[in-house]
């Protein structure tokens, strides 16, 4: 690894040390999860009402993206208003998972518009979508953004992607469109080699999780816009590989999961990306091996910081010192400097 990536990955912004008793990548990655599920507790977004937005895809599908907007409690002043930031969820997400809407609560409180996006057939979305997303549909993500109110986007936007929509805005910043509207970006957790990804997830070690995330991805797909054939092979699907394989790949145009994986993973547009955008992957990430992301060189890209704590599993970054996520508000910072 280059000297430049180890100085950032030892820089005091890196130095994540988890709150206890999240210790461990899989604390860490289960947290969000089990607070929720014990508590029914997200982040209180009623100090600022949703604005409903309905963001027309461009394909000829007649897809909808339905997206949540809300503005800052107090409205700044020309000179001091902050850029909006869209959120992008991850696979099997919504506007309403746990840490889109703390992110969103974080970002609202420090000034921030925020636009939490359902992609096509998640939430909201599923009733206006015929199609599905998948982890290389970053055109949806240009359309989404051509759709905003003009008033919000007038001097450009952040964006941020967790997971699978991490891969996503990757993908999108690195195909070198023109005319994007995209300041700044971040992505968290991203699976950025699809195919190490998806083969990790269906290790032993992770079989709890691979039952969980499979049974979601089916039950995501059915009912839906599916032929006879489409339904048999989302049901006999016994690993995410094979679901992939069977069903994602061929509805978008893929010869199988292994060109899907190959043209969608967003490690291969890295080197192309010409807008700041912060990483940020942990290394204890018991879904996406840190390896993947020790192997870039950071320093080949001026446009790129990477973040890459020891610890803060899958999405987590549960920190001590501070009950907003250690992500959050590293990304705020990155975003308050460009």
């Amino acid at each position: 690894m280059s000297t430049l990536a180890l100085a950032r990955e030892r820089a005091p912004d890196a130095d994540f040390r988890p709150r206890f008793p999240w210790l461990g990548g899989d604390l860490q990655t289960m947290r969000n999860f089990l607070i929720r599920s014990t508590s029914g507790r997200i982040a209180d977004l009623s100090r600022w009402p949703a604005e409903r937005l309905l963001l027309a895809m461009q394909d000829g599908s007649g897809d909808r993206l339905v997206a949540s907007l809300h503005r800052p409690a107090d409205r700044p002043t020309a000179r001091l208003r902050r850029a909006p930031v869209l959120l992008v969820h991850g696979l099997t997400g919504c506007e309403d998972s746990t840490y889109i809407c703390a992110s969103a609560a974080h970002l609202l409180q420090a000034g921030h518009p925020v636009v939490r996006i359902n992609l096509r057939g998640t939430g909201p979305s599923r009733a206006t979508c015929r199609l599905q997303y998948h982890a290389g549909r970053s055109q949806d993500l240009v359309d989404a953004i051509a759709g905003l109110p003009r008033d919000l986007v007038g001097d450009g936007l952040y964006a941020i992607g967790y997971s699978l929509g991490g891969n996503v805005l990757l993908k999108l910043l690195g195909e070198g469109r023109a005319g994007l509207p995209i300041r700044a970006a971040a992505s968290v957790s991203a699976p950025i080699d699809l195919g190490v990804s998806a083969r990790c997830i269906a290790h032993w070690r992770n079989r709890l999780y691979h039952r969980w995330l499979l049974g979601r991805m089916i039950a995501e797909a059915l009912p839906g816009t599916v032929s006879a054939a489409e339904r048999d092979a989302v049901l006999t699907a016994r690993t995410v590989i094979e679901f992939d394989d069977r069903f994602v790949a061929p509805r978008n145009g893929f010869a199988g999961a292994e060109d899907y994986y190959r043209q969608c993973s967003g490690a291969a547009y890295l080197d192309a990306i010409s807008v700041p955008c912060l990483v940020i992957h942990a290394l204890d990430d018991p879904w996406i091996p840190g390896d993947l992301y020790r192997q870039v060189d950071w320093a080949a890209n001026p446009a790129l910081t990477a973040l890459l704590p020891a610890g803060g599993g899958h999405v987590g970054f549960h920190a001590s010192g501070d009950h907003v996520a250690w992500h959050d508000r590293r990304i705020a910072a990155f975003f308050k400097g460009q």
